[in-house]
């Protein structure tokens, strides 16, 4: 039976966890951490593609100085010949792998392979239910621009439903006293959203004026059979341009966990805008993960 702590959304994490994660991000950012992962193994098992959880994991894993295995769909035996995911767990604790990182379209995946793997268990993204790391770098984002997120106001804009990322931001963010507003048209963001810090709205332009954060989401068009809304219409309700730009306080940022589309959920103008915080979400992504994998294996079992 499994025993060692796994991360598969920010529920897994107490609030001295949390703090801890974010302390240790910064004392990262600042100067290399060493060797803490030295003679333990890392394997990253992505279903999905990806380029910045994929790529920061993989060199958080080697500035931590561990062996880092990267194993694709069509090298598994799960996805090829037919083994079961619990076998496939159980082969893997037997070659002594310490740590699963795991992305699958399947809402669940990790959470499976958690209950069979006798390691720790990282979710980097499964279906449309959660991505706790991606939550945990947009938050410190916030956090290193705001201090204190209670009492913030926190927009996030566009197909919150399919959103993983989104999902899991919420749930932290509520933690953390912000108030959170999510914009979009009904197909992207059902009513039921709302409740206790939560609210839903339809206007981005009433919104924007209150906002300390944005943050925009893209269209999962491959979670669609049909795309409920025209581009033209989203563009036209919730499109972030020059002219909702001039909507913002000054001092306001916007943020995207990414792939962004130009000229969909935002256009060039954003890229331009003072506080369009993508590049530093991105910076931040090694140093969360180092922490995540610190926590996991060193300082609670």
């Amino acid at each position: 039976m499994r025993i060692r702590r796994s991360l598969i959304d920010l529920d897994d994490l107490t609030a001295e966890e949390l703090a801890y994660i974010f302390e240790r991000t910064g004392q990262f950012e600042r100067e290399p951490p060493g060797p803490l992962l030295a003679g333990k193994a890392c394997v990253n098992m992505f279903f999905e593609e990806s380029t910045r959880t994929f790529t920061s994991f993989h060199l958080a894993e080697l500035q931590l100085g561990a062996n880092v295995v990267d194993l694709v769909p069509k090298n598994l035996s799960l996805a090829t010949k037919g083994e079961s995911l619990e076998d496939t767990a159980i082969t893997l604790g037997a070659l002594g792998i310490c740590v699963l990182v795991v992305r699958h379209s399947e809402p669940g995946f990790p959470q499976r392979m958690a209950l069979a793997f006798d390691g720790h268990v990282i979710n980097a993204g499964d279906g449309v239910h959660a991505h706790p790391t991606q939550a945990l770098l947009d938050i410190y984002t916030l956090i290193e621009e705001f201090g204190e997120l209670r009492g913030r106001t926190v927009a996030i804009v566009g197909d919150v439903l399919h959103s993983r990322v989104a999902h899991s931001t919420i749930r932290g963010l509520s933690r953390l006293g912000a108030s959170i507003v999510l914009v979009g048209p009904e197909a992207f963001l059902p009513s039921t959203y709302a409740g206790g810090q939560v609210s839903v709205e339809r206007d981005l332009d009433a919104v924007l004026p209150n906002a300390d954060a944005v943050v925009l989401l893209r269209i999962q068009r491959e979670r669609f059979v049909e795309i409920p809304i025209s581009d033209r219409e989203y563009i036209d309700r919730f499109r972030l341009d020059r002219r909702r730009l001039a909507l913002l306080r000054k001092e306001a940022i916007i943020m995207h966990p990414g792939p962004y589309n130009r000229g969909v959920e935002l256009d060039d103008s954003v890229l331009e805008f003072a506080g369009w915080r993508y590049a530093r979400q991105v910076q931040h992504g090694v140093a969360v993960r180092m922490a995540v994998l610190d926590l996991l294996v060193n300082a609670r079992q």
